[in-house]
């Protein structure tokens, strides 16, 4: 039996159910997050020194550049509290045994939906062969990206709309046109940001259009574990993640082309193994935390 409590009313000092087992879902982003986090972690463990809680374990939104070191003293292995840990990006800590990595998932944050495939969404035409939305950061490989869109004319062939500045809310008019163009593109371009993961690439699987990914690694403290040497987004490749993946923008053109000869009968045909792809990596992705969970809380029967 499980209880997921969230909202506004949800803070440090109260959890309004009774549990001998609690998961704390913590943002480790920033500075004032990490201090809010800390107030969680603080009162699980007078719960945990009282007895009125018996496990811990924390999912965190983890720094975009992997400086996580803060929550290793409240790790059990470090003489904490916290079983286990699971964390988002290619986080070096990652040892599959209490630290494990977790996707980024969809930006619920924006309110991004459950999206339900249709018969339309497999199998009809899409009008735009790819689609970038998003911030163009000054000397960013962003910026590489435009000019050979725009070199080609295959900004034409694209759903294109930069701007300079990021913008944490969308308006409702943004979010529908970013709806709309991953479900009008056969392909969404996915530049690396602060990190090389971002919600584009599982809000891309949500519509069927395949994430293109530029795959290098950004500056900071992640990269490779000890169970891992793929980073990065080294789970979705050891997952098998049916993405193309390539090193650089100027690869984008020949990736296009193929594109333009791909019938639409393939087309279908791809759509159908990512979307596949994407439901099963969640449900394992969810049965993986269920079990560690189970493994790690309950007591196991050897009589």
């Amino acid at each position: 039996f499980h209880s997921f409590i969230t909202g506004p009313s949800v803070v440090p000092g109260y959890f309004s159910v009774e549990a001998e087992n609690v998961v704390l879902v913590l943002n480790g982003r920033e500075k004032a997050k990490i201090t809010y986090a800390t107030q969680w972690l603080h009162y699980a463990q007078t719960l945990i020194q009282t007895h009125k809680i018996q496990h811990v374990a924390v999912v965190l939104l983890g720094n975009e550049q992997c400086n996580n070191e803060w929550i290793q003293p409240y790790l059990k292995r470090h003489g904490g509290f916290v079983n286990l840990l699971f964390v988002t990006y290619d986080c070096a800590l990652v040892n599959e045994e209490d630290i494990f990595q977790w996707p980024l998932g969809v930006a619920t944050y924006r309110n991004f939906p459950v999206v339900e495939p249709s018969w339309s969404m497999l199998h009809d035409p899409r009008s735009h062969l790819c689609n970038f939305l998003g911030t163009v950061y000054k000397n960013s490989s962003r910026e590489t990206l435009m000019e050979i869109l725009k070199q080609d004319g295959l900004d034409k062939l694209c759903w294109i709309a930069a701007r300079d500045q990021w913008q944490p809310q969308e308006t409702n008019e943004s979010f529908k046109n970013y709806q709309d163009a991953l479900l009008q593109s056969d392909l969404t371009l996915c530049p690396v940001g602060i990190n090389t993961e971002c919600y584009r690439i599982y809000e891309a699987c949500s519509y069927g259009s395949l994430p293109v990914i530029e795959d290098v690694m950004t500056p900071g403290d992640c990269g490779n574990s000890s169970m891992y040497h793929s980073a990065p987004l080294q789970l979705l490749k050891t997952m098998g993640a049916p993405f193309i993946f390539i090193k650089n923008w100027k690869e984008l053109p020949a990736v296009l082309d193929k594109e333009k000869k791909m019938s639409l009968q393939e087309k279908i045909q791809r759509r159908k193994k990512l979307i596949e792809w994407y439901r099963n990596f969640k449900a394992w992705m969810r049965q993986k935390f269920i079990n560690t969970l189970e493994h790690s809380f309950l007591p196991s029967d050897k009589g």
